[in-house]
């Protein structure tokens, strides 16, 4: 059964309307997966040598497992963040002769194959083996390198039920924020020696072999727990069952000032408001309107005047970056009804640049303030807001003719990767990169002012020809239609 169903995975992954774009992804992914394993080996093999050095009086595998406790933190936050679990499309299998326990079985037990848990590796086994060589006994050592792989196994488990519990929140990663931060500080203030305690458990099982068995039972538990909470999701009509709310209405008539383009600027407002994963984008407003504190109040940052482009474009264009780069994949679930309709694609992209360069002025506007740490950081941000209106909304619209992710609005709302493809990665290089590019050469070479004019000027040059731009980007959408409306039909 797992070798069928691993050529069902296959098949779909082949099979597929974006294969071209997610084998180029993961193609990338491969490279930086393989430059990751060669930097952990690298650490692995200079661990002991390094930890002798700085702790010349001291055990390098104590002072070693004294530090496990932040890689424990860091690990959990990371796995949160970037590793998901592995899903198949299990509704037609559900009406087959087929255990919903080998399904569950399947699914948890590719999750431990992950890269997340094999990277790990590349440093235990070889700190493992040093050690080995050092004269440390080896039955101790090889135990001690197994606690290790299952608490990299407990962590890769604990991480789904994390999710698993916080995934109806819109903020979902503030409890593993709040949870990590919690035990960090009171690590930090000697309140509770955590790194000691995990520490000293390791030394414990190092010596007495038998204590494995703690770690071991702790994996079950989590494991069975897992398997608990995916078995009772997995009904057909678990998906049927809808939460029963109020919707509140709001007053969009000021939309209707904007001609043509206000019904689809009504329904983006409401896709917005009333979908999780929207949602974030109004909260990114505020993250990217803050951004520029983490950099401007600290001396270091604040005399890179060519930076400064970079945090403008950045807070500035927050939703444009945000809600942009994944149009039209927001209207995936009714985009075949959508294009059934009488209606003018240009007036659909219009709207979505419309709500953009909106956004822009708002938040360049509510950024004024920043100019109280200097009128330079002011022109960086107007220059900025410009470059985004004329050349980086264009930039998003053109690159959106090449999506073909289907986004499910109902989803977790917080880093969530569903609809992310090779577009998403490539298209921070024109948007951020460019910009930040062209200032710092104009400013080395000419001058500040010079820089900021230069960039404006470009923008203005796109906001001149933007009739142009956009019959040339509508051109482009209505050569995909088809193609992305046969994606969008797809699951994978």
């Amino acid at each position: 059964m797992i070798k069928r169903f691993l050529s069902l995975e296959w098949k779909s992954f082949f099979r597929s309307a974006s294969f071209g774009k997610s084998l180029g992804i993961k193609l990338f992914m491969g490279f930086m997966a393989l430059w990751l394993m060669v930097t952990f080996f690298g650490a692995g093999l200079g661990m002991y040598p390094m930890l002798k050095k700085f702790f010349p009086n001291q055990n390098p595998q104590l002072v070693f497992n004294s530090f496990l406790f932040f890689w424990v933190l860091g690990d959990l936050v990371f796995r949160f963040f970037l590793q998901k679990l592995p899903v198949m499309i299990v509704k037609p299998l559900l009406v087959l002769p087929i255990s919903r326990n080998k399904i569950v079985n399947y699914v948890l037990g590719k999750s431990a194959l992950s890269f997340f848990n094999f990277l790990p590796l590349f440093v235990i086994v070889p700190f493992g083996v040093t050690l080995i060589i050092e004269g440390y006994p080896i039955i101790s050592v090889i135990v001690w390198m197994l606690a290790l792989i299952i608490i990299v196994l407990i962590l890769n488990f604990l991480n789904f039920i994390i999710e698993s519990f916080s995934a109806e929140s819109e903020l979902s990663f503030l409890p593993v924020i709040l949870v990590v931060s919690s035990l960090f500080g009171l690590n930090y203030f000697n309140i509770l020696p955590l790194n000691k305690m995990l520490g000293n458990g390791l030394n414990a099982i190092s010596e007495t072999p038998v204590l494995i068995s703690i770690p071991i039972l702790v994996l079950v538990g989590v494991y069975f727990v897992n398997f608990k909470l995916l078995r009772q999701k997995l009904f057909l009509d678990s998906g049927l069952k809808k939460d029963i709310k109020e919707v509140s209405t709001s007053n969009l008539e000021w939309t209707r000032n904007f001609g043509n383009i206000a019904p689809f600027m009504q329904l983006d407002l409401k896709l917005i408001w009333r979908n999780k994963r929207t949602k974030t984008s109004i909260w990114m407003l505020a993250i990217g309107l803050l951004y520029g504190l983490f950099f401007y109040t600290q001396p270091t940052y604040l005399a890179m005047p060519w930076f400064y482009v970079f945090i403008g474009v950045f807070s500035t264009g927050i939703f444009l970056i945000n809600f942009g780069q994944f149009i039209p994949a927001w209207d995936s679930s009714y985009y075949k009804l959508l294009m059934s309709q009488n209606i003018k694609y240009e007036d659909y992209l219009k709207s979505k640049f419309t709500l953009m360069a909106l956004s822009i002025l708002i938040l360049f506007v509510l950024g004024i303030p920043y100019v109280f740490f200097g009128w330079k950081i002011l022109l960086a941000h107007f220059a900025a807001a410009i470059y985004n209106v004329g050349i980086n909304t264009h930039v998003i619209l053109l690159g959106g003719a090449f999506n073909r992710k289907k986004i499910d609005l109902n989803q977790k709302a917080a880093f969530n990767y569903q609809g992310t493809g090779a577009v998403q990665w490539l298209i921070g290089i024109p948007l951020l990169i460019l910009p930040m590019g062209i200032f710092a050469v104009l400013y080395f070479f000419i001058g500040f002012e010079i820089a900021c004019l230069i960039l404006a000027i470009l923008g203005v040059i796109g906001i001149v020809f933007h009739q142009k731009l956009m019959k040339m980007i509508t051109a482009k959408y209505l050569e995909s239609k088809y193609k992305m409306i046969d994606a969008f039909n797809q699951n994978n």
